[in-house]
């Protein structure tokens, strides 16, 4: 089984700065304090990826695959990447044994991606790990805040979430 390339120094120096320097002075606004949340979260998932030996993204692509299969179609469209992208995304995911893409039954020209064994456990570790870490960015809310702040998100989230057309 061949490994993907390990983690470079470039890379690696990249995923250091944004851990330390993302967040750059105190929330002023509701855009400026997501935009650092977005980047001590993102910093969290670069740090737990690379401790796989994956990449942020096929860190996603795991994940995103433990809810069953799915298309090649689909999954450029949630990644947000061109479909030649997510080809050599898979490339290397596949070297590694981490997922597999399979002919859809019916239709010979579209294919799905499935999970192996190995990447299910690779997608659940970082799950977990990536789950824990992002738990202690808010461990100083007591019970009530906290009820207060998943509340919040989970209605920012609801309510920008694409719908069906």
């Amino acid at each position: 089984m061949e490994r993907a390339a390990p983690a470079t120094a470039a890379t690696e120096a990249c995923a250091a700065e944004r851990c330390t320097t993302a967040v750059t002075g105190p929330v002023v606004d509701v855009a400026g304090g997501l935009v650092q949340l977005s980047h001590l979260v993102q910093a969290v998932q670069t740090r737990v990826a690379l401790r796989h030996d994956l990449t942020p993204v096929q860190a996603r692509l795991l994940c995103l695959l433990l809810d069953g299969p799915r298309g090649m179609a689909d999954l450029a469209q949630i990644l947000r990447v061109e479909k030649a992208a997510l080809t050599g995304l898979m490339d290397r995911v596949e070297r590694r044994d981490l997922a597999h893409r399979s002919a859809v039954p019916g239709d010979r020209r579209s294919l799905r991606v499935v999970l192996t064994d190995l990447g299910r456990g690779t997608a659940r570790a970082f799950q977990f790990e990536a789950s824990a870490e992002l738990a202690h960015l808010t461990d100083f809310l007591d019970a009530d805040d906290g009820d207060r702040f998943l509340a919040t998100l989970a209605e920012i989230v609801d309510r920008n979430r694409p719908h069906p057309k």
